[in-house]
């Protein structure tokens, strides 16, 4: 007895094939912008002038937050996707939601980390640390914002049309994005946060 093994949806026509390659190939572009400010980042973090240092401003509560927060948006997402592949539509869109909720409490806890830096005269003019600082977190929320919209958009479509192979490769693509910002997360974390508090 012979099983015939069914692709996903999302990867059922050669046209949805093509997208997923084409956003992988997007996200290398992505990479090289990420790798760019951390490459500035590691060349500014000590040139502090008269303003703090990371020692100074970071606090870890936020940040182990912001991280938390993230990371359950990644498992939430993935959930979401498990639960497209077996058809199950309701489950989907409350994963995803769960999803889109989470990226706003980290966009808040992401906005009350950027007034505490001001408020201890950290700004985009202050030194080049804090310069590359606020430019490297700016662009990562921003993608995030992006993000938001992106899957409200995504949980629109589902909504008027069902799971096609063509809301399901949204859908799919979008899954991927949202891993790709935690992956970067997971980077300023490590890279920024844990080396500068040391």
């Amino acid at each position: 007895m012979s099983i015939e093994k069914t692709q996903p949806l999302e990867y059922s026509t050669e046209q949805n094939n093509l997208n997923i390659l084409g956003f992988w190939i997007f996200i290398g572009a992505e990479i090289m912008l990420f790798a760019t400010l951390f490459a500035s980042y590691f060349l500014l973090e000590n040139r502090t002038g008269s303003g703090p240092s990371g020692e100074e401003i970071f606090t870890i509560t936020p940040i182990m937050l912001e991280t938390f927060i993230l990371l359950t948006s990644s498992f939430t997402i993935g959930l979401g996707v498990h639960a497209m592949r077996l058809g199950r539509q309701k489950a989907m869109q409350a994963f995803f939601a769960i999803t889109l909720l989470l990226g706003v409490c980290f966009l808040g806890l992401e906005i009350y980390e950027f007034t505490h830096y001001v408020h201890e005269g950290a700004s985009l003019q202050t030194s080049g640390f804090t310069s590359i600082l606020l430019t490297t977190l700016g662009t990562h929320g921003a993608h995030v914002t992006f993000g938001l919209f992106w899957g409200i958009f995504i949980m629109m479509q589902i909504k008027k049309r069902g799971l096609t192979p063509e809301t399901t490769n949204k859908s799919f693509i979008f899954s991927l994005y949202w891993h790709f910002l935690d992956v970067v997360w997971i980077f300023i974390f490590s890279f920024v946060y844990l080396k500068g508090m040391m």
